[in-house]
């Protein structure tokens, strides 16, 4: 019995090895004085300052920042409005259309990137900020629906129904009452697709122009050159801004319960 207790835990030490170490790592070397990774030189906050007084990755950031906001609006507009329209048509296909929405994070990222290139190219739409927008709000909106949905279905109904019979009208029964009583899953849901949207480097890399450039792609064609402490810096903060906004989902969660 004894050996048996022992395997999950020797199990847990062997994952948690493999997927933070690297990481780990990551953050430390991310303030090496030393402009040579492999080689430590005492700890500096040089790459972090260097970082500060880049145009070109502080011109990213801005994208990548005004690229999640945008996506994330637009994702929360029509996730919210898809959830509450499931729940209130009782249909057989319902469970098929719930499936069908779950599509764009189920399917690999390469896959889908090539889709909206083959797809951009079609309709002669020029690859930016605009083609990144419409990408990026695709595969957020599942995050939203899947939230507000499993907030609705567990809504008390006659809350409501209380409201109409009243006199309240459909909108007023909405905005004072329905939303209050979704808005966790929905801000959850938003920081979750938020995070998605501001990592994202595989989609990105299919439909964005030769104009724009986001910070996961900047971080990407830098590293083709080589790792950096001020590559190790810069994906410290963005392992940290992600971290953050997990966390923050998480806590919006524990709401619904």
């Amino acid at each position: 019995m004894k050996n048996r207790t022992k395997l999950p835990m020797l199990y847990l030490t062997i994952f948690l090895i493999i997927t933070y170490i690297p990481i780990v790592l990551t953050v430390i070397y991310s303030f090496n004085e030393s402009k040579i990774t492999s080689i430590w030189g005492g700890w500096s906050l040089s790459w972090y300052q260097q970082l500060l007084r880049d145009r070109d990755i502080k011109e990213a950031l801005l994208n990548s920042l005004v690229l999640a906001c945008l996506s994330c609006l637009a994702a929360v507009f029509i996730g919210t409005l898809g959830a509450i329209g499931m729940t209130r048509i009782k249909r057989k296909a319902n469970g098929f259309v719930e499936y069908f929405s779950m599509i764009p994070i189920m399917i690999p990222e390469i896959i889908l990137g090539m889709v909206f290139l083959a797809t951009f190219s079609i309709m002669g739409l020029p690859f930016g900020m605009t083609t990144l927008v419409i990408a990026h709000t695709s595969f957020c909106i599942p995050y939203i629906f899947m939230m507000v949905r499993a907030s609705l279905i567990g809504m008390d109904k006659s809350i409501e129904e209380a409201a109409r019979d009243l006199g309240a009208s459909p909108i007023r029964v909405f905005f004072d009452i329905t939303l209050p009583l979704i808005q966790p899953a929905v801000l959850s849901g938003m920081l979750l697709s938020f995070a998605m949207s501001f990592d994202d480097v595989v989609i990105s890399i299919f439909v964005t122009g030769p104009k724009v450039n986001t910070l996961p792609i900047k971080i990407y064609t830098r590293l083709k050159t080589g790792v950096t402490p001020e590559i190790n810096a810069l994906a410290s903060i963005m392992l940290a801004v992600t971290i953050i906004l997990l966390v923050l989902s998480g806590q919006i969660k524990k709401r619904l319960k």
